[in-house]
């Protein structure tokens, strides 16, 4: 199978009068061929440093740099599991029940037996989420509505936001992003660049890498490139080196690439967290960055990457945010404001996601955040989506393993 990256639109224009034309404008349509697909590898196999490939959802080009092993907390695996446990329940009394009912009718004369059932309640969702593209920047007076002690409900919203039956590991991927592809996607997703401290241990440089981006393995579509140079990007001849010889991508990782992924652990991803409201998912995946110290106090910075995806038949636009942000002194920050970053959203059936990053700083080590995007569909009706609990941890060694 071949794939075609390129898209041109056409029309012309004509007047009927005397079926003479006043304009005519042609707009070509050319299809670019750039590579072939190869088979996708199963979830369990990872894809190795330099594959070229489609993403699924915004179809830029680009090449893998590693993978992660992350741990993902889903949950709408737990609301499953809650409602299989809740419904062997109801099994269980039931033949409980008719056991009953068959002991009584044999034993006659004895005494009557009872039983007594107790309803299995299900775990509420706790939610701890982070808004993106360093929203603080954006944010008015009238944005901030409080900041105060946590409600006990808050605390336990907060601190039951993991489960095991909600957790499953899988594998992402660092990748860098063609260049050529950056405009084209630049309005549903933020590919400018991933800030990171220039060293986790109080450091005040600020520095960015333009065109990288965290992909799950099911968003990679493997292909051959045609081209000698699979994707333009500045890192591309630092990071991977030409070999000719080599079966598959002609790329193989450089020496510089090891030491730049152990030289920068920011960098990795170990948590993803995940959330469905009225087919409208919700991920979250959040890097702890480092901490500085301003006149005497010290801040701790995270840096998110927040996605939305439409999985319904009406577009929806996001409208307002609610997020609260909850720190391990019992602290609670209650921020509301109009859509993210600047912007409010479409998602349609033909550009059904979006994508943003931002960040967060907090005095104290670690943190929760969660919160709602209030969603707005096509035919007026509008719910509010949940944002899935994650943490703010201030460890750079909380992944389980790196995928090989």
């Amino acid at each position: 199978m071949r794939s075609a990256v390129t898209r041109l639109g056409h029309g012309r224009h004509l007047t009927s009068d005397h079926l003479t034309p006043i304009a005519i404008r042609y707009y070509s349509t050319r299809l670019a061929e750039v590579g072939k697909f190869e088979e996708k590898l199963a979830d369990e196999n990872c894809y190795p440093p330099g594959q070229s490939f489609l993403h699924r959802i915004f179809g830029y080009r680009g090449v893998t740099l590693f993978p992660w092993l992350a741990r993902v907390h889903d949950v709408d695996l737990r609301k499953q599991y809650s409602d299989t446990s809740g419904t062997l329940a109801s099994a269980h009394r039931i033949v409980d029940s008719s056991n009953l009912e068959s002991h009584k009718t044999s034993d006659k004369g004895g005494q009557s037996l009872s039983s007594t059932s107790r309803k299995r309640q299900k775990s509420k969702p706790s939610s701890s989420s982070l808004s993106s593209n360093d929203e603080s920047n954006d944010y008015h007076d009238d944005d901030y509505d409080h900041i105060g002690r946590t409600s006990a409900h808050d605390e336990s919203r907060a601190n039951k936001f993991t489960n095991p039956q909600s957790t499953r590991f899988h594998p992402y991927y660092q990748v860098l992003i063609d260049t050529r592809d950056c405009p084209f996607v630049s309005n549903r997703t933020q590919t400018e660049a991933v800030t990171f401290l220039g060293h986790p241990d109080n450091s005040k440089s600020v520095y960015s890498i333009k065109g990288l981006d965290y992909v799950a393995h099911e968003d990679i579509l493997p292909y051959t490139s045609y081209e000698e140079t699979p994707i333009r990007h500045e890192l591309h001849k630092k990071l991977f080196k030409y070999n000719p010889d080599a079966v598959g991508s002609k790329y193989t990782p450089s020496d510089l690439l090891d030491s730049w992924r152990s030289k920068h652990p920011w960098l990795e991803l170990s948590r993803v967290y995940k959330e469905t409201t009225e087919n409208v998912r919700v991920t979250v995946i959040p890097f702890y960055l480092g901490h500085t110290t301003i006149e005497d106090t010290s801040f701790h910075w995270w840096r998110y990457c927040v996605r939305l995806e439409n999985f319904s038949e009406f577009s929806v636009q996001l409208r307002e945010r609610h997020w609260k942000i909850f720190s391990q002194t019992n602290m609670l920050q209650t921020i509301k404001g109009r859509g993210v970053v600047g912007v409010e959203p479409l998602l349609t059936k033909g550009e059904p996601a979006y994508q943003y990053s931002s960040h967060v700083n907090l005095q104290d080590r670690s943190g929760h955040m969660w919160g709602t995007f209030k969603m707005q569909r096509e035919d007026g009706y509008t719910f509010e989506c949940r944002i899935p609990p994650f943490s703010l941890e201030s460890s750079l060694n909380s992944s389980p393993n790196t995928a090989t």
